[in-house]
């Protein structure tokens, strides 16, 4: 009885422990996570890709066409090995599709090798890896320095 009187004599009833989880801290972390997510996107840019060097790469076949991509947005096209012909520069990627078809037509069964410059594109060597395919060429490939 002495308990019961005590704790009247403190203000009443006894306190409630509070049971519930406090949010507001991760509800804190969670918006600096969704700021940091929303800001290093912008930090990438998708449209330029640095491309690696190679220390080791094979050989490239005899006879290969070569296209030659630049930052600048000059193309040149022309083929390597045996029977090598002068690169020509080509003024757009329509006219350099024709001569890639024009080229494929004399030697079905060379492949094509695609060398862009470091601060290339990357949307431009896929256009041009896609245009060769859709011409029936089964052999596209990067070339590495």
């Amino acid at each position: 009885m002495a308990s019961s009187f005590s704790s009247s004599m403190r203000g009443g009833r006894g306190r409630k422990l509070k049971s519930e989880i406090n949010v507001v801290p991760y509800i804190d972390v969670m918006l600096v996570l969704l700021i940091i997510f929303m800001v290093m996107p912008s930090a990438n840019d998708p449209s330029v890709v640095d491309l690696p060097s190679a220390e080791k790469s094979t050989k490239p076949p005899a006879d290969y066409v070569q296209i030659v991509l630049k930052q600048n947005g000059a193309l040149s096209i022309g083929i390597k090995g045996k029977g090598e012909e002068a690169p020509e520069t080509a003024p757009n990627r329509d006219a350099l599709v024709k001569k890639l078809r024009t080229i494929h037509t004399d030697h079905p069964d060379y492949p094509v090798l695609i060398a862009g410059d470091k601060e290339s594109k990357y949307d431009d060597v896929i256009q041009l890896i896609s245009e060769a395919k859709k011409m029936g060429i089964s052999r596209v490939g990067l070339s590495t320095k």
